[in-house]
């Protein structure tokens, strides 16, 4: 089964520890995350962990289809590993990592989604490649989470 990965990186001046809880907690996910201002009029639901392993987070729109993601494992404050389970507008599960790594002038946040392309999947990746596509989001999620981080630090 063909698949991909979709990686993109940034460095935020800041100390780990102080941006791993904007990722770490979906509920500050609204701060910073590209999809967030894609559709006002999504439903969003929290379950399970408040944050950390165990938090649910499900989102249901118009533009932005419908999923969950659930923390399965975090380390702070150095790496955490979701399971983001797309159901609609194609159904996906794609396997999500952060990870927080010290560095002269702050932290490295690397951000990689992988997948395999399957069923519909495979069709739209003969159109569409998925670095580009989702590669967008990424870089303006980091910057978001940037700009987030430096608002709470000021």
């Amino acid at each position: 089964m063909p698949t991909f990965t979709v990686t993109r990186n940034a460095l935020i001046p800041a100390r780990p520890d102080e941006v791993y809880p904007f990722v770490v907690d979906f509920h500050k996910w609204t701060a910073w995350s590209p999809w967030e201002s894609l559709d006002p009029g999504m439903s969003r639901t929290f379950s399970g962990s408040e944050a950390g392993v165990g938090a649910k987070y499900a989102w249901a729109g118009r533009k932005a289809g419908s999923g969950t993601m659930e923390i399965q494992e975090a380390e702070e404050p150095n790496s955490i590993r979701i399971r983001l389970v797309f159901t609609k507008p194609m159904k996906a599960v794609n396997p999500t990592v952060f990870t927080f790594m010290p560095e002269d002038g702050g932290t490295r946040v690397t951000w990689t989604m992988t997948g395999e392309t399957k069923g519909i999947g495979r069709l739209f990746a003969l159109f569409m490649n998925m670095d580009k596509m989702v590669g967008k989001d990424f870089d303006k999620g980091l910057a978001a989470l940037a700009s987030a981080v430096a608002s709470a630090r000021a």
